[in-house]
């Protein structure tokens, strides 16, 4: 029987929002190119998987893709902007043990100003709000650190903590999925210093898979300061993403979109399986762009667990009486700065960041060809006002 990986689903590129760390809204897929329920019957079978966008629920279909799915999957957990609360509140009624993440990058006014949809920080709470009274299981929220909302970290945390949901974070990246290849921190010490205070609270926890979030969010501060990754990247092995035009690739933090091979004209096994599959496999393992995000993370953890194991021992436990458990600067790099062994342009040098980089986005010819004569924004706000929502709705639904 063949072993069950880890999946990631982008059923759309169609995105609502606006936000400054992603131009993913300005180059959205064509709805008539977008993954079919055909294709995802051909999927394997998955122990987890993420449906995620562009805006997944701007697909009118998304019900019928997660009754598929639960086909072939353990697990499944949608990210979302939160902004079509209707849809979500409907889809979580049929289904009971969907996870679903809301993005929220921060208080009201820092989050509405980096997501670019006004009222956003409330319209995306209220759906948050709604589900956990609605005692749903699994509910949580995720943040993309950056310079401007880092010193919201503890504070929406602490939120989370209260609402009793799950808290995911990330940071900058770039990639063709992103559209973005500008993305840097800029003052790296006040975003780690953050970070810090963020692991110290989850280390207080008595839940052992909070330790576990701890070191994930180390593992950021190793990532923000342009070092090796603290886990092997396994991507294109046991796990994958698909894109919505059924193109199967190793993960969505490459450069360019790499492609193993296409679902709609091929069998999983085939595809798998195939010599254009293992040429991926072997650009994945002399990668050098150190990404550290929860896709290629968890399932790094689960395989490699006594690395966070050890590292979790060491601060939760070997460290009993200290009140401050964890220093981010135990990392050498960190140091280094501090002391000025290291400047700021040779971080900078380290990151992804490519001001000068021609970026690839990833589409179709055909969703390329609409885009010369209209702007992704105005293609998907005639989408959605086609699908019955009004302006005020788009921003506030």
């Amino acid at each position: 029987m063949a072993k069950k990986l880890n999946g990631t689903v982008i059923v759309t590129y169609r995105c609502n929002a606006r936000c400054t760390m992603c131009n993913r809204y300005k180059a959205p897929s064509l709805p008539e190119e977008e993954i079919s329920i055909e294709t995802i019957k051909k999927l394997p079978p998955m122990y987890f998987t993420n449906i995620t966008g562009g805006e997944p629920f701007i697909r009118q279909d998304l019900k019928d893709i997660v009754r598929e799915l639960y086909k072939k999957s353990d697990r499944i957990v949608i990210s979302t902007n939160g902004f079509f609360t209707d849809r979500i509140i409907d889809l979580c009624k049929e289904f009971p043990n969907v996870g679903i993440r809301i993005s929220i990058e921060g208080l009201e006014d820092t989050n509405n100003e980096i997501r670019g949809l006004p009222d956003g920080f409330n319209r995306g709470y209220s759906t948050l709000k709604k589900l956990v009274e609605m005692k749903h299981p699994d509910v949580g929220f995720g943040m993309t650190v950056q310079d401007k909302n880092a010193p919201d970290l503890v504070a929406l945390y602490k939120k989370s903590e209260e609402l009793g949901m799950e808290f995911a974070t990330a940071s900058l990246h770039n990639s063709f999925y992103f559209v973005e290849a500008k993305n840097i921190i800029h003052d790296r010490l006040m975003v780690a210093q953050n970070f810090e205070d963020l692991i110290n609270e989850l280390l207080k926890s008595n839940s052992p898979k909070k330790w576990f979030r701890a070191y994930f969010n180390h593992g950021l501060i190793n990532y923000i300061f342009g070092q090796k990754r603290l886990l092997n990247c396994d991507m294109s092995f046991d796990t994958f993403f698909i894109d919505p035009y059924g193109d199967v690739m190793p993960c969505n933090g490459t450069k360019d979109k790499e492609v193993m091979g296409n679902l709609n004209t091929q069998t999983w096994d085939e595809l798998w399986n195939s010599s254009q599959a293992d040429e991926v496999r072997a650009k994945v393992r002399c990668c050098d762009r150190n990404c550290w995000m929860i896709g290629s993370v968890s399932p790094a953890m689960k395989k490699y667990i006594w690395k966070p194991t050890l590292w979790v021992i060491k601060h939760k436990f070997l460290r009993l009486f200290k009140k401050k458990k964890y220093s981010m600067y135990e990392n050498k790099i960190v140091r280094d700065y501090r002391d000025g062994k290291v400047t700021k342009e040779d971080l900078d040098k380290l990151s992804t960041c490519d001001v000068c980089a021609t970026i690839n986005d990833g589409l179709s010819k055909a969703s390329k060809e609409i885009l010369k004569n209209q702007s992704g924004e105005d293609i998907v706000n005639k989408d959605i006002e086609s699908q019955g929502y009004t302006k005020t709705e788009k921003n506030n639904s």
